[in-house]
């Protein structure tokens, strides 16, 4: 929901299931065009009784050759908020000596009387993760989301900028295709259309 509501400023409750597309879009930041490709990846869980992440090949494959990551838990939800830490440890161990950027959004900032997570939890974590922090609600406040994400492109653009047109990592792996936009417009069509059945069925 939050990937929907950033690149067409919409809100779809109900829609496909996360599929790990890739999207692509251009943005200026600071006056110089960006071209910001981003993976819409599959959710990661803790193994039973345990602090060890279980995650599909494809979020492993995306670790490697992402230039940032945002992670987002719901405050309504602990669960979503404990795989943080293992997920970052995680990262880290693919990428020791990287320093990149990342952005700790907690979504259903709307849903204030079933919040599991305080806003001073995901602070705490962020700061310790070395991220920055946005709590949003992707229902409710577009322009909420919209800034998180400029804030991560900002400091994606000077950690790129920083890099002298050199691979930061040095890994040679070669990025998924993107689909466009055109994939995402289809998906929004799609649930559109089921939702205007739904309603015209009551």
């Amino acid at each position: 929901a939050l990937v929907v509501r950033f690149l067409t400023k919409r809100f779809i409750g109900d829609y496909e299931a996360n599929t790990g597309a890739l999207y692509s879009r251009k943005f200026t930041i600071d006056g110089e065009q960006i071209s910001l490709q981003v993976q819409d990846t599959p959710f990661v869980s803790l193994e039973d009784d345990t602090d060890s992440i279980c995650c599909q090949e494809q979020i492993n494959r995306s670790i490697y050759w992402a230039d940032g990551f945002v992670f987002v838990y719901s405050i309504t939800d602990y669960e979503s908020f404990r795989v943080l830490r293992p997920l970052h440890q995680h990262i880290r161990r693919i990428h020791p000596n990287a320093n990149i950027p990342l952005l700790l959004m907690a979504n259903k900032g709307d849903l204030l009387r079933a919040r599991q997570v305080s806003s001073k939890e995901g602070l705490q974590l962020a700061t310790e993760l070395g991220g920055t922090y946005s709590e949003v609600s992707a229902r409710e406040n577009c322009e909420g989301v919209h800034e998180a994400f400029q804030q991560l492109c900002q400091e994606l653009s000077r950690s790129c900028s920083s890099c002298n047109g050199e691979k930061r990592r040095g890994l040679h792996l070669v990025r998924p295709k993107s689909p466009n936009m055109q994939d995402l417009k289809r998906r929004l069509k799609q649930a559109l259309t089921s939702k205007g059945k739904s309603a015209t069925t009551l």
